[in-house]
């Protein structure tokens, strides 16, 4: 429900909740992107059939292949702390972002 509402940013409510509800945190993370692959084909569908050209987000999709792979690779070798220190930066750089805009 909160990725519906909020898109990719659902993460950020959504991997608490689910740590908080006993999932491993590498699990929580992983299962928070996973949900964003359908959601993200839903939406790409609706921006077509607006009039998006898919063709314009072509330059995106090799820095997307190589940032998801680069990521699967980090997460496996960071220790949970760590990984929950750089989600608590992302929480608070997004929180300001929202707060100044």
């Amino acid at each position: 429900m909160l990725n519906g509402l909020f898109g990719a940013g659902g993460g950020l409510a959504a991997v608490p909740l689910l740590v908080k509800s006993g999932l491993e945190p590498k699990k929580a993370h992983a299962t928070s992107v996973a949900v964003m692959v359908p959601l993200s084909a839903i939406s790409l569908m609706f921006y077509i059939q607006g009039g998006f050209a898919v063709t314009d987000a072509l330059i995106f999709i090799p820095g997307g292949i190589a940032g998801a792979a680069a990521g699967s690779f980090l997460l496996k070798k960071m220790s949970n702390t760590l990984l929950r220190r750089i989600f608590g930066a992302v929480m608070i750089i997004s929180a300001i972002r929202l707060l100044t805009k």
